[in-house]
C-alpha cells in the first residue's frame, strides 16, 4: 500500500448565542426559522480518526480460465537481495512492492525489509515461517487476496515484534489470525467472514489503537475489547450483532455499531469510556424498553447516531451533546426533557444539529420551551 494511514484528529470548539428574552412573538419567529432550516441536511459527518480511502476497490481477481501456478521453492538468495516478483526501490531501500502482479504465493522476504506490500494479489495462504527472516517489518500489507483461516501458519506472525500495522482486509478469513505481536497498533480485518471474536483472541494487543472488523458474520464479541487499553476506534458495523460488547475500554474515542441487530444498551454502559466522542448505532433494533434513563447521559460524547431504529420517544442525552440523528424512527413526540432537565436561561442543551424527520412528529409539536433549552441549535428537521 503506497501511502499510510493518516490519522486526523478534528475537535471543533463551537461556539453559540444566548436568548436574553423570551415570549410568543420570539417563540414563532425561532420556529419559522428552523422549519426554513430543515431544509438543509447535516448528516454528512466525518470522524477525525478515519482512515484514508483505499486506492482499491473490494473485488475478488477471477482465475477460473488459468490454471495455477506451481509455488516456487524457497529462495537461497543473500539476505539483501529484492525477489524478482517484486520491486525494491534503491532509493526506499527498506520497502519492498508485489501488490498487483497476479502472485499466488509469497516471495522470500529480505531481512532490511521494514514496509512490504502483498495487496491485489490471488495469494490463498501463507506458509509457516514465511516472515521469520524479515523480524523488521512494520506495516505488511496483505489485503485484497483470497487468504483463508485454514491455509495459515498457526504462528506466522509470532516473530514480527515490531509489526504495527497489519492489513488483512478483503480476504476469507474465517477467524482472527493470531497469536499476533504486542506491537500492532492498526488491525484491518473487515470484508471477511469472520463469525466470532473470543474473549482472548486480542489478547495482549495494549497498543492497537484502532480495530477494524466491519463487514463480517460476527455475532459474538464477549469481553475481547476489554483489556485494549490504548483503543481510540473499534468499527464494528455490518455484522450480526444482537448485543453490545462487553466492557469498553476506558481510552475509546469512537464506536461503530450500525447494521447490527442490537435491540438493548445496559444501563451505565458509555460511562466506563470518559473519552468517547463517536457513537454510531444506525439500523439496529433498539427500542425505548431496551434503554435506561441515563444510557446516552454521558458528558463526553458530541455525536450520537440513533437513526432507523424502533425507538417511540427521544431518548434523554447530556447537554454537552452537539449532533444528535434520530430520523427513521417511530417517534410521535418532543420531549423537551429529553434535553434539559431544566429550563431556564442559565441552563440549556449545546445541541447543534437534531434530525427527527422521518417519524410521525408532526411540525407544530415543537414544545413552547424549546427556544430556550435549544438555543444553539442551527439546524432542526422534523
Amino acid at each position: 500500500m503506497p501511502r499510510a494511514t493518516t490519522l486526523i484528529l478534528i475537535l471543533a470548539g463551537l461556539c453559540g448565542s444566548s436568548l436574553g428574552q423570551y415570549n410568543e412573538e420570539e417563540d414563532l419567529a425561532w420556529l419559522q426559522y428552523y422549519l426554513r432550516q430543515s431544509r438543509v441536511s447535516s448528516y454528512n459527518y466525518v470522524p477525525y480518526y478515519e482512515e484514508e480511502s483505499p486506492a482499491y476497490a473490494y473485488s475478488y481477481p477471477s482465475a477460473t480460465d488459468t490454471e495455477p501456478e506451481p509455488e516456487p521453492e524457497p529462495q537461497q538468495a543473500a539476505p539483501w537481495r529484492c525477489p524478482q516478483e517484486c520491486d525494491c526501490p534503491p532509493n526506499f531501500s527498506s520497502a519492498m512492492y508485489c501488490d498487483t502482479r497476479n502472485l499466488r504465493y509469497l516471495p522470500f522476504v529480505p531481512s532490511r525489509m521494514k514496509y512490504v506490500y502483498f495487496q491485489n494479489n490471488l495469494i490463498t495462504s501463507i506458509q509457516e515461517g514465511a516472515f521469520d527472516n524479515a523480524t523488521e517489518l512494520e506495516w505488511l500489507a496483505l489485503h485484497n487476496n483470497q487468504i483463508g483461516s485454514e491455509k495459515m501458519g498457526k504462528r506466522v506472525f509470532g516473530k514480527l515484534r515490531r509489526l504495527e500495522r497489519l492489513y488483512m482486509n478483503n480476504n476469507n478469513l474465517t477467524r482472527l489470525p493470531g497469536p499476533l505481536p504486542r506491537s500492532l497498533r492498526e488491525l484491518h480485518l473487515s470484508y471477511n467472514r469472520i463469525s466470532k471474536v473470543p474473549s482472548n483472541a486480542l489478547e495482549g494487543l495494549e497498543n492497537l489503537t484502532a480495530l477494524y472488523l466491519s463487514h463480517n458474520f460476527i455475532f459474538e464479541m464477549g469481553a475481547s475489547l476489554k483489556g485494549l487499553k490504548s483503543l481510540i476506534l473499534a468499527d464494528l458495523s455490518y455484522n450480526n450483532l444482537r448485543k453490545v460488547p462487553d466492557g469498553l475500554p476506558a481510552s475509546l474515542e469512537q464506536l461503530y455499531l450500525e447494521y447490527n441487530y442490537i435491540d438493548a444498551i445496559p444501563d451505565d454502559y458509555f460511562q466506563v469510556s470518559p473519552r468517547l466522542l463517536y457513537v454510531r448505532m444506525s439500523h439496529n433494533s433498539l427500542t425505548n424498553q431496551g434503554l435506561s434513563s441515563n444510557t446516552f447521559n454521558s458528558s463526553s460524547i458530541l455525536e450520537l447516531d440513533l437513526s432507523y431504529n424502533r425507538l417511540q420517544k427521544i431518548p434523554r442525552v447530556n447537554t454537552n451533546l452537539e449532533n444528535l440523528y434520530l430520523q427513521g424512527n417511530q417517534i410521535n413526540e418532543f420531549s423537551i426533557s429529553s434535553f434539559c432537565s431544566v429550563v431556564d436561561v442559565m441552563n440549556y442543551s449545546r445541541l447543534q444539529v437534531l434530525r427527527l424527520d422521518g417519524n410521525a412528529i408532526k411540525r407544530n409539536a415543537v414544545p413552547p420551551d424549546a427556544p430556550l433549552c435549544l438555543r444553539r441549535a442551527t439546524v432542526i428537521e422534523i
